[in-house]
């Protein structure tokens, strides 16, 4: 996580309000009239109370009650507004910056996000975009309003005497500014501390559900509860720490209000009797004061819940403003395919070295073999094909061209790709497969399963291509998993296809049946990744690679 200073964290969050400005400046508005309206119903009390006493320049009862009629009914209809402005910006936002968050994710992947711990990213995806709604709905207006409201009180107190004036003023910079700067201070290590520890429970408890069968099976439940309870434990801990401080805190901002509405008290009655002003310069300063905290206490009040806040904001900043490894090309080449080459190849993973001056030509046509033992670099040469990664050193080109002047759209429709292990979404069967040509016909997907050996499987299925195949595709087989990756690559029907151990999940039949398409198909060009010598057999040529070299 970038060191950031809780006034640049709360910068780079103020910078996103930019397309909703106009509905924040009318919120605002509405907030300062709506506590004019509230300070001024209580106001008029005193003026109330001074007319009655029969003291001189008091307003007539009868106007004193019509504008409290007209103050109480526009404050309710100015805070609602105001709560309603507020509330819409906070929640448009957080879409935004939910949408803007999975941008950068998939720009950032896979060689930013490969090693990254998921649950901390879900727990910034949900719950810290979440957190930034307290800053969005109760914190920018708030803090805008508060010193509009400071500002123009202290001027109407100050009216009366200056002296006033600079209690007034001494006030409002003491519970709005001083108190909540404290509080954010102190409460600073607490917030990041719990987000991060929210984070890690989120991470342990995701892999307790995807090893619940492990669990089972090796019977360490028990212990993976106590593991939970404990973490859940130092969760509760850090909460009470939080509720402690922030009781503190509401004590604190409740003294100083009464403190200095005494003070406002004591030394306009001082005035008073020194002959430097009237009744109405002790009355109405001090009821004036005494109604006039709202503002800033909702400032206030904001500090040690802002620790949460600021700590959020920290971590989805980070992502962000966090630079890809791989810039996309948009404007690049956008060839044919005519064939590939690698020439004189380096490539680490940050100091562990994988290749090392790897050289390979890609004929148009036919099948190209590829085996070696487990790390030897043969997955990570088709990830650099792909561009997933920019090799260290040497030269990688398609049809001429350096990938990395290939138009990055272009380089992934003239590449297909299945990996070892095939993700699937929470979705049907037929849905899956459609990721890979969002337009495909229902006897296009037909045509690609018959292909990958997967059709007569679905057929047998209640709900054929429409089948759930739930969470991460746990109601299927990894062969079915890996046949339905297959037929992907076929509806994407690229001219270069790069797989990686395609029939590691697979029987003896089903292999046969997907490497006989595979052989029969001549419109493409193959790339075949395994450890199977029974694979091989369907290649052209087959390459040898052996500590990052191809022999």
């Amino acid at each position: 996580m970038k060191q950031r200073t809780a006034i640049k964290a709360l910068g780079g969050l103020i910078g996103l309000v930019r397309p909703l400005t106009g509905v924040m400046i009318a919120a605002i508005t509405m907030g300062i009239l709506g506590f004019l309206a509230a300070i001024g119903i209580t106001t008029l009390g005193g003026f109330a109370i001074i007319s009655v006493l029969g003291a001189e320049n008091s307003l007539p009862l009868k106007t004193i009650f019509g504008l409290l009629v007209v103050f109480a009914v526009c404050r309710g209809i100015l805070r609602y507004a105001e709560q309603a402005a507020n509330h819409y910006i906070a929640f448009k936002l957080l879409a935004l910056i939910r949408d803007k968050v999975f941008a950068n994710l998939r720009k950032l992947a896979p060689a930013k996000l490969e090693g990254k711990d998921k649950g901390n990213l879900i727990s910034v995806i949900t719950s810290d975009i979440e957190l930034l709604e307290v800053f969005y709905a109760h914190t920018i207006s708030p803090v805008c309003i508060a010193v509009v409201i400071s500002l123009i009180m202290t001027g109407f107190i100050g009216s009366y005497h200056m002296i006033l004036g600079a209690i007034a003023f001494l006030a409002y910079l003491a519970v709005g500014v001083v108190l909540p700067y404290f509080i954010a201070r102190k409460a600073e290590g607490l917030g990041k501390e719990h987000r991060h520890r929210f984070g890690e429970l989120n991470s342990f408890f995701l892999d307790s559900l995807r090893g619940l069968r492990e669990s089972i099976q090796y019977q360490n439940g028990e212990e993976r509860l106590l593991q939970i309870n404990a973490q859940t434990d130092e969760m509760s801990e850090w909460e009470k720490k939080l509720k402690d401080q922030a009781g503190k805190n509401f004590a604190i901002s409740g003294f100083l209000v009464l403190f200095f509405t005494l003070l406002m008290f004591a030394v306009s009655s001082f005035l008073y009797l020194g002959g430097q002003v009237d009744l109405n310069g002790v009355i109405i300063p001090t009821i004036a004061m005494s109604s006039s905290f709202g503002a800033v206490l909702a400032i206030a009040n904001l500090g040690s819940g802002l620790s949460h806040t600021i700590a959020a904001a920290n971590r989805v900043l980070d992502i962000l403003e966090e630079e890809p490894m791989i810039e996309e090309n948009k404007e690049g080449a956008s060839p044919e395919f005519t064939g590939a080459s690698l020439a004189g190849v380096d490539f680490a993973y940050e100091e562990e070295a994988v290749l090392n001056d790897f050289s390979m030509e890609i004929q148009p046509g036919g099948i190209i073999g590829l085996i070696g033992k487990s790390g030897s670099g043969k997955s990570t040469m088709l990830k650099l094909l792909m561009r997933f990664w920019d090799r260290d050193k040497g030269q990688i080109t398609i049809s001429g061209h350096d990938v990395k002047e290939i138009k990055t759209k272009s380089l992934r429709d003239m590449e297909g790709y299945v990996t070892q292990e095939t993700v699937l979404f929470k979705d049907s069967i037929e849905n899956n497969i459609r990721v890979a040509k969002l337009d495909a016909t229902a006897e296009e997907i037909e045509a690609a399963c018959r292909k990958a050996s997967i059709h007569d499987f679905i057929m047998t299925l209640p709900d054929g291509y429409a089948t759930e195949v739930g969470e991460l595709g746990d109601t299927l087989s990894g062969g079915e998993r890996q046949r339905i990756g297959l037929a992907r690559a076929f509806l994407h029907n690229a001219p270069l296809l790069l797989l990686d151990e395609p029939t590691s999940n697979l029987d003896s039949l089903n292999e046969a049946v997907i490497l006989k398409a595979l052989k029969e198909d001549g419109q493409r060009t193959t790339v075949l990744v395994s450890h199977r010598l029974s694979t091989m057999t369907i290649a052209d040529k087959v390459y040898s690679v052996e500590s990052g070299r191809v022999s």
